[in-house]
């Protein structure tokens, strides 16, 4: 777990004066017409605060949550560029919570997975909040596939996630209609609504004292001894620490306080299809690809939402833009960095085939549809329709390497949370707990 909590190379403070702004999305995450007490407008005076969380993800609501049990009474500001919470990867994922049987034994992922997906499973089952452990199957489709599925049981077995190498009869029984000669059924995976799972973290916020500033997107930190200025679009803040929950935009904010460490953030958008009704009947549960472990994407499965929905999904397309949701969302800025990143453009030699097949299955339904064949046969193009894609913030390190662990810097005055893609969300309770029990101050 070296990389979950460490402090950057060169902790100099260089604050640059340019917005952060972000596109608004609408029709995911929360509903335009949920209501939320913490929400506030727009302030013009400069407020104090204990604790300024920068992102309302689950993963920045979260440790606002934490830090005011451990804390009750103290004053927690959060502030979000978007005008709701919860919009982009919090809002936009497939609702899975994570075993911890894919990540390196004794990295952060692994070990914050499996205590997150407890930690997870008793937050919903005190509050009444969808979920279901039901398990899923990770499939060998033929005897090619057979030796890095017993590795990955192997792996199962070092993180103690339990798992069980089943064979085509076993995995008939679970999934009729899934095709595989062998498989690992892991039970402890399950689903879950995140998007109801942050309502209760607001909620309990807001009975705290915790406040929310929406449209406050970060311009400027200004750290010295004592505390941290942030300047925002909805007015400037004072607080003793900073958390910084950005997501998709954090290296951008972490810029801000000179903290970023040389991590960039690359864009990867994946896409979904949803099944029809009348074929929901075709999936069961979970049924995951045996991944390529060269490769930081799982494959394209099918995953069992807590409403009965079957999702199809993701691939995994380079975006162009922060938000780039579909082809036709372009930033001139996100395309300037990627054509300027290196290490971009030494992944792409590196990886071209698998880029190619991801961006052709990405414009071609039907290359889509071969996909998920391989898993369950029976599925064609008609049974499948477009479901709202994500956008995945994948950080690179400063040697043009995709980080496939964790990383949370600490600054001065502020935690930078700089990588947390999958399994951030299952394990989000688990990360704002570790990142709430380092803030000096």
């Amino acid at each position: 777990m070296s990389l979950l909590i460490r402090r950057p190379v060169h902790p100099a403070l260089v604050p640059h004066a340019h917005a952060i702004g972000l596109t608004s999305r609408s029709g995911h995450g929360f509903a335009s017409g949920d209501s939320f007490a913490l929400v506030t407008s727009a302030s013009t005076s400069t407020a104090c605060a204990d604790l300024a969380v920068v992102g309302a993800g689950i993963i920045g609501l979260a440790t606002a949550h934490r830090y005011l049990a451990d804390h009750p009474g103290r004053r927690v500001v959060i502030c979000e560029a978007e005008e709701r919470p919860a919009l982009h990867q919090t809002g936009r994922n497939s609702g899975v919570l994570h075993s911890g049987v894919y990540y390196r034994p004794g990295s952060a992922k692994a070990s914050l997975a499996v205590a997150g997906r407890s930690s997870m499973v008793e937050f919903c089952r005190k509050r009444g909040i969808a979920h279901e452990v039901c398990g899923k199957v990770i499939v060998a489709v033929d005897s090619s596939e057979q030796e890095r599925l017993a590795a990955l049981a192997e792996r199962a077995t070092s993180n103690g996630v339990p798992a069980e190498l089943i064979d085509s009869r076993r995995l008939a029984e679970l999934e009729p209609y899934c095709a595989g000669v062998e498989a690992l059924f892991v039970p402890s995976t399950g689903i879950v609504d995140y998007s109801a799972v942050c309502r209760a973290l607001i909620d309990e916020i807001t009975a705290a004292g915790g406040e929310m500033r929406t449209g406050a997107a970060v311009v400027a930190l200004a750290p010295d001894a004592d505390r941290v200025r942030i300047t925002t679009t909805s007015g400037d803040l004072e607080a003793t620490w900073l958390v910084n929950c950005a997501g998709l935009r954090c290296d951008q904010v972490a810029e801000l306080a000179g903290a970023a460490g040389g991590y960039r953030i690359v864009p990867f958008r994946g896409e979904y299809y949803e099944l029809v009704p009348e074929r929901s009947h075709l999936v069961n549960n979970l049924i995951y690809p045996v991944p390529d472990p060269s490769f930081p994407f799982l494959g394209v499965h099918l995953t069992r939402m807590v409403d009965g929905t079957i999702h199809a999904g993701p691939n995994a397309v380079l975006a162009l833009a922060r938000e780039g949701y579909g082809w036709g969302d372009i930033s001139r800025a996100q395309l300037r960095e990627h054509i300027t990143n290196r290490g971009l453009w030494r992944l792409a030699r590196r990886y071209w085939r698998t880029g190619a097949g991801e961006v052709w299955r990405s414009l071609n339904k039907a290359a889509f549809t071969r996909a998920l064949q391989r898993l369950v046969p029976d599925i064609e193009a008609d049974d499948l329709v477009p479901s709202p894609a994500g956008v995945r913030a994948q950080a690179m390190d400063p040697v043009g390497e995709l980080e496939d662990d964790f990383a949370i810097t600490v600054a001065s005055r502020s935690t930078h949370v700089l990588n947390a893609p999958s399994p951030a969300a299952t394990s989000s309770l688990e990360i704002a707990k570790m990142i709430v029990d380092r803030i000096d101050g």
